[in-house]
Order: C-alpha cells, then sequence, then structure tokens
C-alpha cells in the first residue's frame, strides 16, 4: 500500500471515531502539512465518502451522521490483537454461549486479510498452547449479558430466572450494581430484593432477564470484584478453618488469595525489649476437603497455629511425618535406573 493512499485511510480512521477533527490536529496525527490534509479530504469526497466541513473557531472536518463504515481494514498488528483476542476470550470465558460467535468472527476477519499476512497469523495460532483447557468456562447467553449490561449502565432492576446450585428454581428482582468476569465465569453483584440482601449470581445459571421499569441508585464506593471476591472465600462449605500465620496480610495474600481465604491481620504484638515485634493474620478458610491444606501451610514456611479444625492438626502431622520420611531416604540402586 502506497504511503498516500494509507494515510488517506488513516485520516478515515480518524474522522470515524467521531467528533470534529480540526485540520491542525489532523496534520499532526498524519505528519502532513493542513494543504495535504485538504487534498486528502478531497479524494474521500472523490469516493463518495460524505466528509463535512465545519467553519468557525472550532471548526474543522467531520463524517455525516449516519455514515456506515467501509469494509474492514487491518494493519499486520491490529488483525493479530483482534485475533488474538478474540481466541484468548474464548478460551478465558469472555464469550457467550450463543452460537459459535468467536468462531464465526474470527473466520471473516481471517477471509478478508490478504494471503501473506493470513499465512503469517496461522503460523502463530496453529503454534500457540494455552495452559485453559477448552471447555474449563461456563459462558452465558449473549441476551441475558446484554440486558444485565445494560441495566448496570443505566441503573436499572432486573427479573431474572436463576438456578442454584442444587438445582432450585426462582425468579427474583435484582438491583445489578456491576459485571465480574472471574475464572472462566461471568457473576453480577447487587442487590436480591426477594432476599432481602447483597448476592452475587452467575450468569451462565440465569435462563432470562428482564428489564424493569423504575431505577435505583448503587451504594457509593461499592466493588463488584471484591464484593464477588467476598463472595467465594465466605461461601459455605463443609469445612470452616480457622488458621492463625505468623506474617502480614500481604505475605500470606502471595498464598492465599481473597477468592481463597479471608486474611485479617492483627496488632504487632512486642516480644522482649530490643526486639521486633511479631505480627499474625487470622486466615479463614472454607473447603469442601482438607486434603490440600497441609502442603499449602507448608508452602507458607511461616508459623503456624491450627485453631479447627482438629482433623486437619491430624492431616498436617502426617504431611509432615510424610516429608521427613522422604528426606531421610537415600538413593538406591533401583532408584537411580528410574
Amino acid at each position: 500500500m502506497s504511503r498516500p493512499v494509507a494515510r488517506v485511510l488513516s485520516l478515515l480512521e480518524l474522522l470515524q471515531s467521531g467528533g470534529i477533527r480540526t485540520v491542525a490536529e489532523l496534520a499532526d496525527r498524519l505528519a502532513v502539512d493542513e494543504r495535504t490534509v485538504r487534498r486528502y479530504v478531497d479524494h474521500l469526497i472523490d469516493l463518495d465518502v460524505p466528509v463535512e466541513s465545519v467553519r468557525g473557531r472550532y471548526g474543522g472536518y467531520r463524517l455525516a451522521p449516519g455514515y456506515r463504515m467501509p469494509p474492514l481494514m487491518l494493519s499486520d498488528d491490529e488483525a493479530l490483537v483482534v485475533l488474538l483476542g478474540l481466541l484468548a476470550g474464548q478460551r478465558a470465558g469472555l464469550m457467550t454461549s450463543t452460537g459459535t460467535a468467536s468462531e464465526t468472527a474470527a473466520a471473516k476477519i481471517r477471509r478478508v486479510l490478504p494471503e501473506r499476512l493470513g499465512r503469517r497469523l496461522d503460523a502463530v495460532l496453529d503454534s500457540l498452547a494455552f495452559t485453559t483447557p477448552p471447555g474449563a468456562s461456563a459462558a452465558p447467553e449473549t441476551a441475558v449479558l446484554l440486558s444485565i449490561a445494560d441495566a448496570v449502565r443505566h441503573h436499572r432492576p432486573v427479573s431474572i430466572r436463576y438456578t442454584a446450585s442444587d438445582g432450585r428454581r426462582s425468579e427474583r428482582t435484582v438491583h445489578p450494581y456491576g459485571l465480574v468476569a472471574h475464572t472462566g465465569r461471568w457473576y453480577v453483584s447487587g442487590a436480591d430484593l426477594s432476599a432481602g440482601e447483597d448476592r452475587t449470581f452467575r450468569l451462565d445459571r440465569i435462563a432470562g432477564a428482564r428489564t424493569l421499569p423504575g431505577s435505583f441508585d448503587p451504594p457509593v464506593g461499592f466493588d463488584p470484584a471484591e464484593r464477588l471476591l467476598q463472595s467465594l472465600a465466605t461461601a459455605s462449605y463443609r469445612y470452616e478453618v480457622v488458621v492463625r500465620v505468623q506474617g502480614t496480610a500481604e505475605q500470606i495474600r502471595a498464598r492465599l488469595p481473597a477468592a481463597l481465604a479471608i486474611v485479617e491481620e492483627s496488632p504487632p504484638v512486642a516480644i522482649g525489649p530490643g526486639q521486633e515485634a511479631e505480627r499474625w493474620s487470622r486466615v479463614e478458610v472454607r473447603a469442601e476437603r482438607l486434603d490440600w491444606l497441609p502442603p499449602l501451610l507448608a508452602s507458607l514456611d511461616r508459623p503456624f497455629v491450627i485453631e479447627r479444625p482438629d482433623e486437619l492438626r491430624r492431616m498436617v502431622e502426617e504431611f509432615a511425618d510424610r516429608l521427613a520420611h522422604s528426606a531421610r531416604r537415600r538413593p538406591s540402586n533401583d532408584d537411580r535406573d528410574t
């Protein structure tokens, strides 16, 4: 593509972003003089692109309202970013469950690319591996996601048909505060008017969402992501584990993220004159099984005290015995052969 043609297309992209663009601004963005900008505008007009000239102190150029964009044109970098974004979004669970929109969108982009660029992008996509297996996410329906997103933006109540984890179905009225994408799933946090409390719902469990009349004022400073992590950490499970760990909350969070545990740092405790005060934190974890906790506590590499349950104390002792036994073993000829 010749440089003048590329700059004319760049001018069109700038005008498509909306608003009035002054001649000086366009000249600076295109790295040409103002006379050349006017010539490029004439080229667009010759191609039946409705560029309007706005007079006055703050005048310049703009596209006529309602003008439809021409066929998509992407640079090498833009094409790679779009295709990688579609693929990564699909693997991360950021797509919807309606049909195969991500595949068809990628196919459409791929068809309009030059053959040379298409082969290069295919080489990247074919050689790319993901640590998250396909199907590990739970995608919501497109209509549900769009309806709730619109309700969040305009502070409108919604009625949802929801299926809980135990299979129970219900219809609820919700004031949605925000959407959160977390580990391959979409969530909405807000006020559940049916239950009279703030709740978090998985979007893939919502069969339908209908916007209701009226509006609401979301609470000031509400953080949907923080609310979700707190909800996941305090969900009802078989075991409620409480452990005191020597260390700051920041140090412990490196191994126990907010979605896994609640960490409350206690005031420092002085242990003697001239000695640095000890800092301990109270850690709460809810879990269906305990077998994964002994190695996790060991990985903290910090003193800890188990408050409950007693079963975890026994499992930690057995884990420590297995580690000590393995550490005392000496390699034999059979071990070296394997």
